[in-house]
């Protein structure tokens, strides 16, 4: 495997895992903000922090798990 491939793969899991983490963040954020009563606009805020917070945090975990992954051959 050439050292472009591990890029991509990197690459790959860091968006997967951004998007995905993402997705479960604005679920997440939502279900928070309605349950403590977040007042108005502040819903959005913190809606957005919890999205943005859980897509970096999944996309570096997947980032990482594809770079370990890489070095291996089968």
């Amino acid at each position: 495997m050439g050292r472009d491939s591990c890029l991509a793969r990197v690459t790959a899991g860091v968006a997967i895992g951004g998007s995905i983490g993402g997705a479960v963040g604005a679920v997440y954020g939502t279900y928070e903000a309605i349950r403590y009563k977040v007042p108005g606009l502040l819903k959005i805020r913190y809606i957005g922090q919890t999205t943005l917070g859980s897509a970096a945090v999944f996309g570096l975990f997947m980032g990482a798990g594809s770079l370990i992954h890489c070095g291996k051959s089968y």
